[in-house]
């Protein structure tokens, strides 16, 4: 298939051309023109055209959650990210029992087996049980556990291949010895719901933790005497989420962020719950009730709970509130995320013989047309 008459998004620039993809991959790519082709074609109709958004912490929409355990549930959540441009996401557990935890990626595991999701399971999140009692935010404290790597292989043994993240406090006793083992696994330790000193998290940093979790929420933040976790993770060369709602942090923090670390180490995520998709109202996050309203999730102690953003918001938000080219916003939903979970070397570009994961979208971030796998895919409605 051709894709014509489009403005294709690259790392550093924006140039208008045309695509060729053949089978599951992008075959050709042609600056400034379009070639005689003789098969089927599309008109971008000068819309955008972009890697597939990249989610690596998200734990339910539509009325699902990854804890669900169950098939029709991610097929949902699926469905539900393809319409906002979602070609590829790791679901996300919580602070759970260890037997609802193994359940929940078992059967992450059996969907990407059978392929069911409409777009690509890349592997799991694991957020949590191993972090700190004093940051657990929304999730749930009956449940936390002290860093161990029997624990870990209690609850992931059989299923490591697929852990790509996990979420810990890396000044618990323990979290050393297991962030050496994450590191030998290829799985990235991510320092999250913790309330280690600038000096711990450093510590941290230098025994493997290579990537934060939603930076600046529930970590110890910066203080000009005590830099704490914030401080730790913005001067150091580790990648870092942030939740872009408008809600979780001000956009002068995402901006900062840009600013010390580059646009090369940003991710945007949505930390996305069960409401997102849906109408306010209450849902349930980790066997905890969750309030929603005007866009904010929130536990009835009032603590933040995940979110409802979906990534399509996130860039408009990013886009609409601070002075970055959209090239550059657009890296960290595509490429980045990508390098995070190492599959950097197929998704995330727009480049020959990368898999065609793709989308179109207008000036506002409108998607359009998705491509998943080089395959066209309606969006639910």
């Amino acid at each position: 298939m051709l894709i014509k008459n489009v403005k294709m998004i690259f790392p550093d620039s924006i140039i208008p051309g045309s695509v060729i993809i053949q089978k599951d991959k992008i075959y050709k790519i042609f600056l400034n023109h379009t070639p005689r082709y003789e098969g089927e074609s599309l008109d971008g109709e000068n819309l955008y055209l972009s890697p597939g958004f990249i989610d690596i912490h998200i734990h339910g929409a539509y009325g699902h959650d990854t804890m669900d355990a169950t098939s029709e549930g991610l097929v949902e959540i699926s469905k539900a990210l393809l319409k906002h441009g979602v070609t590829s996401f790791l679901p996300t557990t919580m602070t759970c029992s260890k037997e609802d935890i193994r359940n929940a990626i078992k059967n992450v595991s059996e969907v990407m087996k059978n392929k069911t999701t409409v777009n690509n399971i890349l592997g799991v999140h694991l957020e949590g049980p191993f972090i700190n009692k004093n940051k657990m935010g929304a999730q749930n404290p009956n449940y936390r556990l002290d860093p161990s790597v029997e624990s870990f292989k209690e609850i992931c043994e059989d299923y490591e291949e697929i852990i790509k993240i996990v979420t810990l406090a890396p000044e618990l006793e323990g979290a050393k010895e297991l962030i050496k083992y994450l590191n030998d696994k290829g799985i990235v330790a991510s320092i999250g719901h913790t309330d280690a000193k600038y000096e711990e998290a450093m510590e941290g940093i230098k025994n493997g933790v290579s990537h934060a979790t939603h930076l600046f929420n529930a970590m110890t933040p910066f203080n000009h005497r005590d830099p704490g976790s914030v401080g730790a993770i913005l001067n150091s060369n580790i990648t870092a989420e942030c939740i872009l709602d408008g809600i979780h942090i001000h956009y002068a923090s995402l901006e900062l962020a840009l600013k010390l670390k580059s646009s090369d180490k940003i991710i945007l995520i949505t930390d996305a719950m069960s409401a997102c998709c849906m109408k306010d109202g209450k849902y349930s996050l980790g066997g905890q009730d969750v309030i929603v309203k005007d866009s904010a999730a929130r536990l009835e102690s009032g603590v933040l709970a995940g979110s409802v953003l979906t990534l399509d918001k996130a860039v408009r938000n990013v886009k609409n509130n601070l002075n970055v080219p959209l090239n550059e916003i657009i890296k960290l939903l595509t490429i980045n995320p990508a390098k995070v979970c190492g599959v950097n070397r197929t998704k995330g570009l727009i480049k020959e013989n990368y898999d065609a994961d793709l989308i179109l979208f207008d000036e506002d971030i409108n998607i359009k047309h998705t491509f998943i796998n080089g395959k066209k895919t309606e969006s639910i409605s």
